[in-house]
């Protein structure tokens, strides 16, 4: 297991007729390692201890986490089906009753085929979260592409981070949340934080973030609002709503003016350099600085702290991601990392700051709208006709109707 400057060897208490169970809570994408305690002569959960094994977090939990086992017990919980008999009490707390589960499946299963009978096969969705196993996000996709044959399913990254795997999958031709470990973070020289307001949102990574200042290293923000994490920044770029796009080819714009490239790593590694460096040309800080509201001297001092970095980390989250061009203002900050060549080592790279738990694994296994286990596009036709032999030949006819042109 990893171990960094953080790391302490403690061993969490073992209370009698008490055992910890391992687990991580479910809420944000930080997903901290945590323990049930439960006690052993009731079965019951009782409280939550942190783990401070897990290298990501190193035991530390927000109010969220700490309270998260509460729900198990809540009274409020529900633990069997409700049905309302009475459709006139729709859209009220009223009407509800008690079933059994076989009841309630019958119910269900009944009122899908019929359905589908009169409407056809799209006439029922498929709308998942993800803070759930890989096993669990992979059944849910194949619930609604197998037993359902309904072309419409997807996820709520569809609201999230799916910009930053449009983006990643553009950029690299892989999508992945991140290209550096976690642990990586307060080990940087420069922070470059766009569109995230991480201290309340991503509450147990700040330890990491801090550190990069008291070790000498910078914080650059990119955020409209003047976020916790802003207020801390040795630079705030103040920017209007939805101008990500011009603030990053402007900043791509004074690393290449001033030199700050790497050449060898583009060569090597890149291709497109020569069109993207005339695209951001007209990029200036003062016509930066018309379109963002940020001032040329802000955008002159961040590119400078960022260009002359020996290492630096972009992280981007929501922000950056939902806009009308989510996907460009991700290969724009992304580009910022390529043309520099601080990616791909220790200690520098891009991440998009997951929403939800285990958005990776639900987009990998099947429940985003254009892709089936295994991340095979549902438009690559090699990779569908691979799929179909792991499925029925349900799965093909419902292929042919997502994508009608297919053969």
């Amino acid at each position: 297991m990893h171990r960094d400057k953080f790391f302490k060897e403690i061993e969490n208490l073992n209370h009698p007729n008490e055992k910890l169970v391992k687990t991580h809570c479910s809420y944000c994408g930080m997903q901290c390692g945590m323990n049930l305690r439960v006690d052993t002569k009731e079965n019951k959960i009782i409280g939550v201890e942190p783990r401070y094994d897990w290298p990501v977090t190193l035991g530390k939990m927000c109010p969220k986490g700490v309270t998260a086992y509460q729900q198990v017990n809540h009274p409020d919980r529900l633990l069997r089906p409700l049905i309302r008999d009475d459709a006139s009490k729709k859209g009220t707390k009223e009407g509800f009753r008690e079933a059994s589960w076989e009841e309630a499946y019958d119910l269900i299963v009944n009122n899908f085929k019929k359905l589908q009978e009169q409407y056809g096969k799209d006439t029922l969705s498929v709308f998942s979260g993800v803070s759930m196993t890989n096993e669990k996000c992979y059944l849910t996709g194949k619930f609604a592409r197998v037993a359902l044959q309904t072309r419409y399913i997807d996820y709520n990254g569809r609201f999230c981070m799916s910009s930053a795997a449009g983006g990643f999958l553009r950029s690299f031709g892989v999508d992945r949340g991140s290209t550096l470990p976690w642990t990586d973070i307060h080990e940087t020289d420069c922070l470059f934080v766009a569109g995230s307001n991480a201290a309340e949102c991503h509450p147990t990574s700040m330890f990491r973030f801090w550190e990069v200042q008291n070790r000498g290293g910078y914080l650059i923000v990119a955020d409209p609002r003047e976020t916790p994490v802003a207020r801390r920044a040795d630079v705030h770029l103040d920017l209007r709503p939805g101008t990500d796009l011009a603030l990053a080819n402007g900043m791509l714009h004074l690393l290449i003016k001033n030199g700050k490239i790497d050449e060898a790593f583009i060569q090597e590694h890149t291709n497109g350099f020569e069109e993207t460096k005339e695209i951001v040309k007209e990029f200036t800080p003062e016509y930066t600085s018309e379109i963002t509201g940020v001032s040329p001297e802000k955008i002159i001092r961040a590119a400078e702290i960022y260009g002359k970095a020996p290492n630096a980390i972009i992280l981007f989250a929501r922000g950056v991601e939902q806009q009308h061009k989510g996907v460009e203002n991700v290969n724009s900050y992304v580009n910022m990392a390529l043309v520099t060549g601080k990616i791909g080592r220790p200690k520098a790279g891009v991440a998009t700051l997951t929403g939800q738990g285990n958005g990776q694994g639900g987009r990998e296994h099947g429940q985003k709208s254009d892709l089936l286990p295994g991340y095979r596009k549902i438009t690559n036709l090699s990779m569908s006709r691979k799929s179909v032999r792991f499925g029925t030949c349900q799965w093909k006819r419902c292929l042919k109707r997502a994508y009608p042109l297919m053969k």
